[in-house]
């Protein structure tokens, strides 16, 4: 079992992403990692992170600024402050029928205009203006407009998430986003790599299509938020 400081690499995704495959992007202070703003909002901490840590990420958000906590179970120290919690759930591919599809075309830098209307319509999750550097982006076009789109995010060693899976309200119900998810995880599995995906514990409809195509849950997670002590604690701290 591979291990990153952490049971197993899926446990602290983006701390195995950031310290493996995406190490490129690593913005690095202390043991706190994250990737660059523009690219995605991920950050990854120890998983059990000491006062130097807390320090060193609060050094990285400034005073008083708000960091996310994707996964991280633990309590925040005197001066830190939840400001998000959003239950979520962790899936693996368990048995897709995995496969091409001939209408989806791969996304480049020129498309991400598009890509970031798209999510703008749709709200899938994050999604910045380099997000599609960290894999694989393929959509669907409609008369020429990019109408669906899914794509890769965290790279664990041995692992890929899809995220931004997504389809424009006018041609939903065409089974788009099945056919998108299935296309990019062919490409995970050509590379020998399995894929996985998160999604909130409260997107039922997300969650049935999930297991439908072959997705199995691993485990429950959350999507948190803090906002760090202002300056005066700030430098207590350090």
């Amino acid at each position: 079992m591979s291990r990153t400081g952490s049971r197993h690499v899926l446990d602290n995704p983006a701390l195995a992403s950031l310290t493996g495959p995406h190490a490129r992007f690593a913005e690095r202070r202390g043991r706190v990692l994250r990737y660059p703003v523009d690219v995605s909002p991920w950050l990854a901490v120890p998983d059990d992170p000491d006062a130097g840590d807390w320090a060193d990420l609060a050094t990285l958000a400034g005073p008083g600024g708000e960091v996310p906590l994707p996964g991280f179970r633990g309590e925040v120290p005197a001066g830190w402050e939840i400001t998000q919690r959003i239950e979520g759930v962790q899936f693996v591919d368990e048995g897709l029928a995995a496969a091409p599809d001939t209408e989806a075309v791969r996304l480049g830098p020129a498309d991400v205009p598009e890509m970031l209307a798209l999510v703008a319509r749709t709200q899938p999750g994050p999604f910045e203006r380099r997000t599609i550097e960290l894999g694989t982006y393929l959509g669907i076009r409609r008369d020429g407009t990019l109408v669906a789109m899914a794509g890769e995010r965290l790279h664990p060693p041995g692992w890929t998430e899809i995220s931004a899976v997504c389809t424009d309200p006018a041609v939903r119900g065409q089974g788009l986003a099945t056919r998108l998810i299935l296309a990019v995880a062919h490409g995970i599995r050509e590379r020998g790599e399995t894929p996985f995906l998160h999604t909130s514990a409260a997107n039922t409809g997300a969650i049935r299509l999930y297991e439908s195509l072959g997705f199995g849950l691993r485990r429950r997670t959350a999507f948190l938020a803090a906002r760090a002590p202002e300056r005066d604690a700030v430098a207590v701290g350090a």
